[in-house]
This record gives structure tokens, C-alpha cells and sequence, in this order.
């Protein structure tokens, strides 16, 4: 594996975020944050579980596994009827999407039992199976039941990964033949719209896609209402091929039709360079080799004597939580980094390595895509009081998701556990607020004489350095 590719199997390991949001697009991707790239996702704190070669792919086996991995892994507490009702107007809704007009199915309440809550459920599946039989095969019907479960809890980051969701990630995970456009792509939390962020020097903005883009179709196919995974993968493809992107410009508004030829796609995840006698380090993710290319930078800084540094956390949408404590380490000398918290209450502290490196002073840049192993970092400085956070709110994503395979090859990706920063802050669907808030259209090219945010880290510098 390259170091510079950072295939989802390491992501999957440990990871956070998914910005319902921030993606790299260059090859393949499956994740939620999501890096359409050779490899690239921007989880931190995922674990990656198979079951232990279970063989039973049948319905009711599945919807059993399912039920006991939600009701015994999910990182909080949740009433008895919930997946029961969940997968009800689940099925319901897609018997009605199949043409059925008013389809009946038993509804039933939950008996707090687990056996018979569960028995309830598989007997609603098979209600459906036997009573519409050429509504759908037994793998659909299972598929929504189960996907019907998991959506009743309201989690965006608790899902059902289809048997082609999880091929796609075994394709990224082999490598293949795949290309990119060079962009990050990010769902809106509110509107769910598609923006982009076109890379420098690569093929989108080459083709005339501008920072804070919406993308509004994909080969005239629209991204209106689908997950970012789906755009995802329809920008993805085989290297030289043509994607068009149908976009909404900013400014001034216009839409426009886009050619896009794909590449392979090599972006560095450390950028770094001096002026002004600052050092300006811009981190896209956090991966496997980011903390050392990190510490690289910052330590070229020491030998021209700089007068501060700058941690460029914008867009990030996170990574591996192990680089996050690394990265987190070059700055705090000793003392917690993050600590986790699962159902059951029990805590797992990660703390600084001490390997400081003498920073100072220092401002972290960030804005509402900073997510994730990003937030890690951020969370850290900013309770630890050894620098500024410059920019707007973060994203807010304290949670940690585990993958469980199925035996039909599909899985399941449940949210089991939330984050802490040091000083003990929650700051799922909260974010973090910056010490200096500086407001910036997203539509700003970063580290460009437009960016406000920039500048000012570059002033705080100057006034804390004389």
C-alpha cells in the first residue's frame, strides 16, 4: 500500500467523521465522508468487525443479526418499538413504491422481550414475502426491512450497506482502474446539496467547476435527494473516461454543463510553505503517514525561525483517530488527547505521546467542514489553551461507527460510541466554536488574497510574535 494512499481499510479502523460530508474524489470510495479518491476517507474512529464466519444468509437469520447487533452495540438507549416501527413503514412505503395499493401488514407492539420483539420482526418480513410475492425478491424485501430498522433511529451515521456498497469498497480496497476529477465534495447538513471544492491543478477546476459549486446532475442523472455516496460514485470511473456535471455557480448565479476528464488523482495530504515568515501547513486529511509529514513541516519552520504557525484544518473532514492524537501530540506535551464513551458508559482514554515539537504561537484554521479526527485535534488545542482556533463553527461529529459484516456480504454500520475532548465537551451536533470567529463565503479558493480567514491567523500571529 502507498503511503500516499489512504485506502478505507485503514480508515475503517478507527474513525469519526463523515461530514454527511467532506469527500475527495479521485478513484473509488465508500465511506461517509467520504474521499471519492484512490483511497482516501475521512473516518476517524470506525472499526472494521466481520462476524465470525457465519454462513446463514437467509431473511430471518439476517434480520436476527441485525437486531442483535443495533439493540447490543448502538451507542445509546432506544424504546422497545422502534425497530419495530421502523421496519414497518419501511416495508409499507416500498410495497406502495411497487405499485401496491394499500398494502396491509400486521402492526404490532413490542413486548420488551427480546426473543418475541424479535420474533415480531422476522414475522413481518415473511407478512410481506408471502403476501406480495411479486412485489419484490426475498433479498429486497430483506434489505428494506433491515435498512427500515436502522433508519427508525434517526442516525444518519447508523445504516445499512447493501452487498454493491460494500463491493465498491472491496474494489477500492484491491485497487482497479478508477479515476477522479480532483475535488472535495460536501453534502450540506441542511439543504443536502452537493458543493465542491475543485482542487488546483487538477481536472475539475481545469474544466471550469469554482469553489462552492453545487452539483446539481451527473450525466443528467440528479443528485437531488441521493446520498453523497451515490454522487460518489457516479463521478468516479475509468481513468480517461468523460463525467458531465451539470453545476450551479455562486457568483455570479448561473448553471452550466461541465466535461470532465478523469485522472488518476495523486493530491499530498500535507502542503506547506513560509511566508512572511509564518509557516502555513494545510492538512487534508488525517492518514497514515499525515502526522510525520506534519511534523516535517513544522520542524522546517524551527530551522528558519519562524515567527508562528498555522494548522489549516479547513475542509478536512477527518481520518485516522490515531493520527488525529499524533498530530494532536506535536502540540500538547502530556494529558488526555480524546476519550470515548460506548453504550454501557465505559471510557477509553488516548492520550499525548510527548513528542512536542515547540509551536508558538499557533492558530488552527477552521470552518463548519472541519469534522471529525479534525474536530479531535481542534478540540484539543482549544482546552488546552496553547493556541487560537480562527474561522467558523466546525461541523460537529462526536461519534464513532463499527462495521459488522453479514454473511450475504452486505453490512451494517452502527454508531457505538461518542467523543470527548479533553476538557470533556460532547461536541456532536454542537461543534466548536473558534476562538476568533471570522465569517468567509465558501466559495473563497483557500490560501488565496481572498481569504479573509487566512489573513487573519496571519495578524494574530504578528501581534502575539512581537
Amino acid at each position: 500500500m502507498s503511503a500516499r494512499v489512504r485506502l478505507l481499510l485503514a480508515a475503517v479502523i478507527v474513525a469519526v467523521a463523515s461530514l454527511g460530508g467532506a469527500a475527495f474524489v479521485s478513484r473509488a470510495s465508500a465511506d461517509d465522508t467520504t474521499v471519492v479518491s484512490q483511497s482516501r476517507t475521512r473516518l476517524a474512529g470506525l472499526d472494521l468487525r466481520a462476524l465470525t464466519g457465519e454462513s446463514d444468509a437467509s431473511s430471518g437469520h439476517l434480520v436476527s443479526l441485525a437486531y442483535d447487533r443495533v439493540t447490543s452495540q448502538y451507542y445509546k438507549p432506544f424504546a422497545d418499538q422502534t425497530l419495530i416501527t421502523g421496519e414497518h413503514k419501511a416495508l409499507v412505503a416500498f410495497l406502495k413504491s411497487r405499485k401496491v395499493s394499500n398494502p396491509t401488514l400486521p402492526s404490532k407492539l413490542a413486548t420488551g422481550d427480546r426473543t418475541q420483539d424479535l420474533s415480531i420482526l422476522q414475522s413481518e418480513l415473511v407478512s410481506a414475502q408471502h403476501d406480495y410475492p411479486k412485489a419484490a425478491t426475498q433479498d429486497e424485501y430483506t434489505q428494506v426491512a433491515i435498512a427500515g430498522m436502522l433508519n427508525s433511529l434517526g442516525d444518519p451515521y447508523t445504516i445499512y450497506m447493501s452487498k454493491n456498497e460494500i463491493r465498491q469498497l472491496q474494489e477500492q480496497l484491491a485497487g482497479g482502474n478508477f479515476g477522479g476529477i480532483g475535488v472535495y465534495i460536501i453534502q450540506d447538513p441542511k439543504t443536502k446539496a452537493i458543493l465542491v471544492d475543485p482542487i488546483e491543478g487538477n481536472p475539475a477546476i481545469k474544466a471550469g467547476v469554482k469553489p462552492g459549486d453545487i452539483i446539481l446532475a451527473v450525466d443528467n442523472n440528479s443528485t437531488m435527494g441521493e446520498k453523497i455516496e451515490t454522487v460518489e460514485g457516479q463521478i468516479r470511473g475509468p481513468q480517461g473516461s468523460v463525467v458531465r456535471l451539470r453545476v450551479k455557480h455562486r457568483s455570479p448565479v448561473s448553471e452550466q454543463t461541465v466535461s470532465v476528464t478523469r485522472a488518476d488523482i495523486h493530491v499530498p495530504s500535507v502542503r506547506a510553505k513560509i511566508e512572511d515568515n509564518i509557516d502555513y501547513v494545510r492538512l487534508a486529511d488525517f492518514g497514515e503517514t499525515s502526522a510525520d509529514e506534519v511534523r516535517a513541516a513544522m520542524l522546517e519552520g524551527k530551522k528558519h525561525n519562524v515567527r508562528g504557525y498555522i494548522l489549516d484544518l479547513r475542509n478536512n473532514g477527518g481520518g485516522l483517530l490515531d493520527a488525529a492524537v499524533d498530530i494532536s501530540s506535536l502540540f500538547i506535551k502530556q494529558g488526555t488527547i480524546v476519550s470515548t464513551v460506548d453504550r454501557a458508559g465505559r471510557s477509553e482514554v488516548k492520550s499525548a505521546s510527548g513528542a512536542t515539537i515547540g509551536t508558538m504561537p499557533l492558530v488552527l484554521l477552521v470552518n463548519q467542514y472541519t469534522a471529525s479526527a479534525s474536530e479531535i485535534t481542534a478540540g484539543a488545542v482549544q482546552d488546552y489553551h496553547i493556541g487560537k482556533l480562527v474561522g467558523v463553527k466546525t461541523f460537529g461529529k462526536g461519534v464513532v461507527q463499527s462495521l459488522f459484516n453479514l454473511p450475504d456480504k452486505a453490512a451494517l454500520k452502527i454508531t457505538t460510541a461518542r467523543y470527548l475532548t479533553p476538557a470533556g465537551r460532547d461536541i456532536h451536533h454542537k461543534g466548536i466554536v473558534p476562538d476568533v470567529v471570522v465569517n468567509q463565503r465558501p466559495d473563497i479558493l483557500l490560501d488565496s488574497p481572498k481569504d479573509v480567514q487566512l489573513a487573519a491567523a496571519k495578524s494574530i500571529i504578528t501581534k502575539e510574535s512581537k
